[in-house]
């Protein structure tokens, strides 16, 4: 590849040096003859196809030599912005922990008699969310049967099975689970909620037994009691979106929205009253 090059070269000096010549030769003329002028011609145009050709082949050499380096820039630009992707990702999600795990101190920092045990969930008690979920903390920790669990959204459910290491909870939508209701804009605390599941087999809860003359409507709030001593009063519950009348019963019934989304629960909490005390029934 070298030898091409300075062939090129040499040829291209010898070319200029005559056309030099001829315009030497020439300088001392009045005029240049039409065959002389046709040679100068004919070397500058061969002159300026071998530059052109030898500049491509220059640039040829230069891409080839500089692909590798090209090719590396670009395989390092890829995995740094896999890299940045991935910290994009990370930061999101640790985001909306933070988000999360603050509703959950702002809701301790309210109910300071109670300590709060963080825990995971490792699996389901059954087939679905409805029939329950295993919890990676037990006996050993403290827990106890009848625990309330919460999230920083509002009420999960109760502990009803207790290993060494482990324990049961099922979840507020399971109709086996019944908690004392209290409905925020009214002060109402009459009712009972319970798990439902509408036509639609979405898992829903309603609050039943409100006298006839209730105020309660859409959008409120409903939330847990504390009554019975099971449940801190206070722990958000979810929202009113359709309310019944049975004139049968002289009562009225409303279908609860859960403050919690059960298919996408993380951080547990179980409540842990600082001063215990055994609730019989």
């Amino acid at each position: 590849m070298t030898f091409f090059k300075n062939k090129l070269t040499v040829i291209i000096i010898v070319l200029s040096v005559s056309f030099l010549i001829l315009i030497g030769y020439n300088f001392k003329k009045e005029k240049i003859g039409a065959a002389e002028n046709g040679v100068g011609v004919t070397l500058n145009s061969v002159q300026g196809v071998v530059y052109n050709f030898n500049s491509k082949i220059k640039n040829s050499i230069n891409f080839f030599v500089n692909y590798s380096d090209v090719k590396k820039e670009n395989e390092k630009l890829r995995t740094d912005n896999i890299q940045l992707k991935d910290k994009a990702i990370k930061f999101d999600a640790l985001q909306k922990e933070n988000k999360r795990l603050r509703k959950m101190l702002n809701f301790k920092d309210q109910k300071s008699e109670y300590e709060y045990l963080g825990c995971d969930i490792i699996g389901k008690s059954g087939n679905d969310w409805l029939e329950g979920f295993v919890i990676n903390r037990g006996s050993n920790d403290g827990i106890k049967k009848r625990m309330v669990v919460i999230t920083g959204e509002g009420l999960v459910g109760q502990v009803t099975s207790v290993g060494s290491n482990w324990a049961i909870v099922q979840s507020l939508v399971n109709e086996n689970i019944a908690v004392a209701g209290l409905v925020n804009s009214t002060d109402e605390n009459d009712g009972i909620v319970k798990g439902y599941r509408d036509s639609n087999d979405k898992l829903l809860a309603k609050l039943y037994y409100l006298p006839l003359d209730s105020k309660i409507k859409n959008e409120d709030t409903i939330l847990t009691s504390g009554l019975g001593g099971l449940y801190p009063k206070g722990i958000s519950i979810g929202t009113v979106i359709d309310i019944e009348e049975d004139k049968g019963k002289l009562v009225k019934n409303a279908l609860i929205q859960p403050s919690v989304d059960f298919n996408k629960l993380q951080e547990l909490f179980v409540v842990i009253p600082k001063e215990q005390r055994e609730v019989k029934y």
